[in-house]
């Protein structure tokens, strides 16, 4: 995908109205510091449109990008950061959960998970709300660089099994640092916006 355009076009707190989109949105969701905010930037070939904290939690709003007039990537509040309150994530999650239910673009929600431990209560939850929800999500497993080459098919059985993942789930191994599997994550939103365009003929394509 040749990136011409990204650009933050749409933040929504607790209290905003979602914005109506007539352009596919790929959604990210994944627990605070598994390099959500990195993983967005390395697909929009920015280095910081996304902002990136070493403060868990930094993220409390959904954020709208959109890309080459296109498509949106939908950057949701990352979750399980224990500082947060308990009030404050009940609103996150309502907040989540009403995108998930209402948004007519939505096409995919990809997952993050740190390859290099076993999915966490939280991850799991958010795996099982999001199939609830209708979806079958893509698991990105990042922060690849960080492990060893032979460990990795050993670290994507254990999410897979850690998520109890519907028999055909993808799981993408990705490094932000060397930006391996980038490609592939890029294949799947263009397969899917492709498939979105040619199933809705009222799509706005004229850009493209």
């Amino acid at each position: 995908m040749i990136i011409k355009s990204a650009e933050l076009e749409t933040v929504c707190g607790i209290t905003s109205v979602l914005p109506v989109n007539n352009k596919p949105e790929i959604a990210f969701s994944g627990k605070s510091n598994v390099g959500k905010s990195s993983l967005i930037n390395a697909l929009m070939n920015r280095k910081s449109l996304a902002r990136t904290s070493g403060q868990p939690g930094k993220t409390q709003t959904i954020n709208f990008y959109n890309i080459n007039d296109e498509l949106y990537y939908v950057d949701l509040p990352g979750y399980g950061y224990a500082k947060v309150s308990e009030a404050a994530k009940q609103k996150w999650g309502k907040m989540i959960e009403k995108y998930l239910k209402t948004s007519t673009q939505l096409k995919i929600v990809f997952l993050l998970l740190d390859i290099r431990h076993e999915p966490s209560a939280n991850d799991k939850s958010m795996y099982d709300w999001i199939v609830y929800q209708g979806f079958t999500p893509i698991i990105i497993a990042t922060k690849l660089d960080k492990i060893n080459r032979s460990q990795k098919d050993k670290q994507i059985k254990l999410i897979r099994e850690g998520l109890e993942a519907v028999p055909g789930t993808k799981i993408l191994p990705f490094s932000s640092v060397t930006k391996q599997g980038r490609d592939e994550i890029w294949e799947c939103i263009e397969t899917i916006c492709r498939s979105a365009y040619e199933g809705d003929p009222s799509s706005d394509t004229t850009e493209q």
